[in-house]
């Protein structure tokens, strides 16, 4: 992903809109401010998953909105910060393989 991912943030739902204005609900699995950078980042998965063995998870920096509640989320931007990112959501997953944020 090379732009911001638009979206609308209700204090629970997240509602994604893809590059073809399709809207897709995810909740918040994970917050967190990295040491290296400072910056913010939030980790999430699709609602319609919620009660599945399995989720799908996305990654994102975000900002706060300067116009309001939502949430302004930006890609990723390079391999060590996936690196990060990765090294924060595992240290999440028991021996299992269960995410437990």
């Amino acid at each position: 992903m090379s732009k911001e991912q638009s979206s609308h943030y209700d204090g629970e739902v997240f509602t994604l809109v893809d590059e073809k204005g399709n809207e897709e609900l995810y909740k918040e699995a994970l917050r967190f401010q990295a040491d290296t950078n400072h910056k913010w980042y939030i980790v999430l998965y699709p609602l319609d998953e919620e009660n599945n063995d399995e989720v799908s998870l996305q990654a994102f920096s975000f900002k706060d909105n300067e116009d309001g509640g939502d949430i302004d989320l930006l890609p990723i931007e390079n391999d060590a910060e996936w690196e990060m990112v990765q090294e924060v959501i595992n240290t999440f997953i028991d021996d299992d393989g269960n995410f437990n944020a």
